[in-house]
């Protein structure tokens, strides 16, 4: 799997338009358009007419080839706004090889005046589109766009996701013959959900007779402009249709809807239960987010100065390929933050420190795009950072500090978010179709839908106890910013990390201890902070002045909590002495698949096992939720998805009894 992704390589022509120097080809026609679009995306798949039909908290998926300037999407969003009732969503699902840039997709863009107010949300949350899936969540969480950055015919076949309207879109298969193929139209038959329908501009016969024979049916309708003939057609989703459908193991499979009324408990408010708690409230779910502590972050989310690192791998591992869809996401929603208080993009700097580490850094500037992380050399990296180092490193640009309790404060502020503290949840029962959450026997909240989110402390609770999470302790060190030290411009790491002064604070960090479990800062572990700042800088421990004594320094330390593969724990959870039973075949086969349905735990989901990684990889953790929840498309790859799924540690259990 290659990684690399370079953005659309664009001319612009006499009339504004933008030309694909790839395709030899227009993205659009400056004066119809936006006609063209309507009449054969748009009206083709009657798209006005099933806007108009939703009901409340329902939604319509859209699977888009190829994104381009976003058009498509646009004047689709444009016609949801108009239409659609104002608790229904639109998710937009399309994939892109080759992406514009940010400036790029502005300048074209510009040519439509009339889609300023959508086209205007776009851009603000363009950011951070990396190789993979990359979600996009607009319209105050209304509207979601995943774009798929690859190529289509390896990102399709990751997609999880149950399309109702195909834009069969792309420069034309003369110019596009590697996208125009029968592999491509099984695809879209996979996700084809009944009833779907599709459209395209070409009306090429070879392409009409190729989707029937995937399973559409498709016929010729008159064009528009200069093409005489389009297609369109339906899936009617009949048995003898090919399916590309690969066998879902149960255990992965999805769980029933509960459909009981939209209400949900989230217990644990760090940064994995804040996001879990937003990502249900803005589909209009009433969530009461339980809290133990007197506010929200207390625990390891409460660090003052967290940092947005990207650590990958070149090999295209699943926790890599969730990083990087991950870490877009979050850099996306911290726009909507203050920068220099609650986060600031100033760039993380890794250090080189060693022979083996700069090779590892090398091939990893191999494997991504320039845009997510390059190299430096020393007077380079010296010259960014603002201060001396005795090495050079890969450079994150779009990376940073965050103020975690600023980013959960942010999240749980959703009308639809009901934040309780002081409400240390000990017990949980299940009372006909409402989960109680319980202290003492007393019941402090109930709902059909319950989100375990507290860390280390969803072990607490029988359902989720044999999960394999264990706490790391962690220390930092704050330390006083002075007219010296001012001058640091970037995060920089090697072994710890030092962030930019915020607040007139910079942080130090972070050690890690796993065998404490008393959170009192000591002098030992602000010790060893000290000794990691002298490995990234001497010169900025010398700029920090008099104040680097141990005993007198003031810090925080927290327990995080991490998984044995470093992956979060994500998803729905299943009576653990049932599953044992019901798969207890793979103890003597792990080739063997039972069909039987997994005895699901209706309503229990947990969102745990962020460890280090929770900036980056707990916000997209509540899109997953919110996804296995509501049906919805998966806004990861069906490998990552299982990947976290926490019935892998049961079904691990079961095999290794071999």
């Amino acid at each position: 799997m290659t990684t690399e992704m370079p953005n659309a390589q664009i001319d612009w022509d006499d009339q504004g338009r933008p030309h694909s120097r790839v395709f030899d080809d227009v993205y659009f026609s400056d004066k119809s358009g936006l006609e063209e679009t309507r009449y054969v995306f748009i009206e083709q798949n009657a798209l006005q007419e099933r806007f108009s039909a939703l009901p409340a908290n329902s939604q319509l998926v859209i699977g888009e080839t190829g994104f381009g300037t976003g058009l498509n999407f646009l004047c689709a969003w444009q016609l949801f706004d108009q239409v659609a009732h104002p608790d229904a969503r639109l998710h937009f699902i399309s994939v892109e090889k080759y992406p514009l840039t940010r400036d790029d997709l502005q300048r074209a863009l510009a040519l439509w005046p009339e889609l300023a107010t959508y086209s205007e949300q776009l851009l603000a949350a363009y950011y951070a589109i990396h190789p993979g899936f990359q979600t996009l969540t607009l319209a105050n969480g209304r509207v979601t766009l995943t774009l798929l950055i690859g190529d289509v015919l390896e990102q399709l076949p990751q997609l999880d996701a149950r399309i109702d309207a195909w834009f069969l879109d792309g420069f034309a298969p003369a110019k596009n013959p590697h996208m125009w193929t029968p592999e491509l139209f099984a695809q879209l038959a996979r996700l084809a959900a009944p009833d779907s329908t599709i459209s395209t501009f070409t009306s090429t016969g070879w392409v009409r007779r190729a989707l029937n024979e995937a399973g559409f049916k498709m016929r010729r309708t008159p064009g528009i402009g200069h093409k005489w003939e389009i297609l369109r057609g339906t899936f009617p989703g009949l048995p003898e249709s090919p399916s590309t459908t690969c066998e879902i193991k149960p255990w992965y499979a999805r769980p029933p809807q509960v459909s009981a009324e939209r209400k949900a408990l989230v217990i644990g408010g760090g940064l994995s239960g804040c996001a879990t708690a937003n990502s249900l409230a803005r589909r209009g779910w009433q969530v009461c987010l339980l809290e133990r502590h007197e506010r929200l972050a207390k625990e390891a989310s409460g660090n003052p100065q967290g940092v947005l690192y990207l650590k990958l791998s070149a090999h295209g591992t699943t926790l890599s390929q969730m990083i990087v869809s991950g870490f877009g996401y979050t850099r996306r929603l911290l726009e909507n933050l203050q920068r220099g208080r609650d986060w600031d993009d100033c760039g993380v700097l890794q250090l080189g420190f060693s022979a083996k580490e700069a090779e590892r850094q090398a091939q990893l500037a191999e494997a991504f795009p320039p845009a997510l992380v390059h190299l430096l050399d020393q007077p380079q990296a010296q010259a960014l950072a603002g201060i001396e180092l005795a090495h050079g490193g890969l450079f994150y640009p779009e990376g940073g500090w965050v103020h975690p309790p600023a980013l959960c404060r942010f999240q749980a502020l959703h009308r639809n978010v009901q934040v309780l503290t002081h409400h240390d949840v000990l017990q949980l029962h299940k009372v006909e179709d409402q989960w109680q959450a319980c202290q003492d026997d007393k019941v402090l909240a109930s709902a059909p839908v319950v989100v375990l989110a507290g860390a280390a402390e969803v072990k607490r609770f029988p359902a989720s106890s044999g999960l394999p999470l264990k706490r790391i302790r962690g220390q930092i060190t704050q330390l006083a910013e002075t007219p010296d030290s001012s001058v640091l411009k970037t995060v920089v790491c090697a072994e710890g990390y030092v962030a930019p002064g915020r607040l007139g604070e910079h942080t130090l960090g972070a050690s890690f201890d796993f065998h404490n479990e008393d959170l009192s800062t000591t002098p030992e572990g602000h010790q060893g902070n000290l000794d990691l700042l002298d490995e990234i800088s001497p010169d900025l421990a010398k700029r920090l002045g008099e104040q680097l004594d141990p005993e007198s320094l003031q810090g925080w330390a927290a327990f995080r909590c991490t998984s044995p593969d470093y992956l979060p724990i994500v998803g729905p959870l299943a009576d653990p002495q049932l599953f044992a039973q019901a798969y207890a075949a793979l103890s003597k086969d792990a080739r063997q698949v039972p069909a039987t349905p997994c005895p699901w735990l209706e309503g229990l989901y947990v969102n745990s096992g962020h460890g280090s990684r929770g900036l980056i990889t707990a916000p997209l953790s509540g899109e997953m939720l919110a996804a296995w929840i509501n049906d919805e498309p998966m806004p990861v790859p069906r490998s990552i998805a299982e990947a976290c799924h926490p019935a892998r540690f049961a079904v691990r259990a079961l095999i290794r009894r071999q």
